[in-house]
Formats: C-alpha cells, structure tokens, sequence
C-alpha cells in the first residue's frame, strides 16, 4: 500500500513539477510579459511585469515610459539568474504539498 501511495504522489509531481528551460524559453521570448514568473507560481510579480510593460508603452511619447522599459530590462536580466532557484522553489513547494 505505502508504494502505491508513493508512486502515485511521484505521478502527480512529475505531471505538475516546472521546467527550469521551459521558463527560460518562455523568458527570452515573453519575458517582458512576466509569463516566465507566472509560470513559475509568482503570479503577483508577474503581473506586476505585465502592468508595468503596458504603462511603459502608454507613456513612452512622454519619455516616462522608457523609464519603464529600462527598469524592465534589468528585471528581466536578473531573472535570468533566479530562474533555476524559482524553478527549484516551486518544485520543493510542491514535494511539500504531496507529502501532507
């Protein structure tokens, strides 16, 4: 009985764990949208990514927007860095949540 339940909660985390390359991809490619954070379980930030992407478009004839854009980009540079322990983060929540 106990390795049926354990092969069952290997199942589901393997069926629910995050890539740390499928988030690159989705970093280099959407990145400026924050869908690699929300792909990641960071829905708040992602967001927040994505806000500040369309506010920086609407005011760039302003010259704020590019603002916006440079505090983008740093952003999304140093997400490069912290993708594999977001990635880590989200599969160790999960491995927690399994074994409850």
């Amino acid at each position: 009985m106990s390795t049926q339940i354990d092969n069952e909660r290997m199942m589901r985390y393997d069926a629910n764990k995050k890539s740390a390359l499928l988030a690159y991809i989705l970093w280099f490619f959407l990145g400026f949208f924050g869908l690699h954070r929300m792909y990641l379980g960071r829905v708040g930030s992602g967001v927040a990514m994505l806000l500040l992407h369309g506010l920086s478009w609407l005011t760039y004839v302003i010259l704020i927007g590019w603002v916006g854009f440079a505090i983008l980009g740093l952003w999304w540079l140093i997400d490069a860095l912290l993708i594999p322990g977001m990635a880590r983060d989200y599969n160790n929540r999960l491995v927690d949540q399994l074994t409850r």
